[in-house]
């Protein structure tokens, strides 16, 4: 005798949609970290995860998510970089201009590429740059390379790039004007 299918249909229909609004971003896992506590006890152990979230046309986030298990950290992560996405203004499939970014002891160079050039970055540094849908840049690292730090200082680079038209309405001129020199 047959089951009854449309109960399965309907489950199916929504894991499909929830699947469908998920692929919209990129997730990144960009760094592990396993955690202790020692008590009484002995040791409690943990998970500390950073990762990245983008839709590959200029939205980012980045967080870290703790739990005692990597999967539950991983979505905790997830979920905090999807509440914290901030919008990136890119020029072509490159950033607007050169900029350094300081979290910490650490610094991030970032600076546009021509077409062709490709992601020229380590790390967390490439991690955020592909999430973001940057196809042509150059990056350097200066100081800590803990990657919580790297992550943060590229962020604070990217939160004050300015767009070609913001810059052009404080000058004065057009935005092609601004692209020429």
């Amino acid at each position: 005798m047959a089951e009854p299918r449309s109960d399965n249909r309907r489950e199916g229909r929504r894991r499909d949609n929830r699947e469908q609004v998920e692929s919209e971003f990129t997730e990144k896992i960009i760094a592990v970290n396993r955690v202790s506590k020692t008590v009484k006890g002995g040791r409690h152990f943990g998970f500390s995860v950073l990762v990245c979230v983008g839709d590959g046309k200029g939205r980012i986030g980045v967080a870290l998510g703790k739990a005692k298990a990597v999967p539950d950290a991983v979505r905790k992560g997830l979920e905090k970089a999807k509440k914290s996405l901030v919008t990136i203004p890119l020029h072509k499939a490159t950033i607007t201009h050169p900029f350094i970014g300081k979290f910490g002891a650490t610094s991030v160079f970032v600076q546009p590429a021509s077409p062709g050039t490709g992601v020229i970055a380590g790390g967390a540094v490439r991690a955020i740059f592909e999430a973001l849908g940057v196809k042509d840049v150059l990056s350097k690292r200066i100081g800590s390379n803990n990657p919580v730090n790297v992550a943060k200082a590229t962020m604070n680079a990217l939160k004050r790039m300015r767009s070609v038209a913001d810059v052009a309405k404080t000058r004065g001129v057009t935005p092609q004007q601004v692209l020429q020199g």
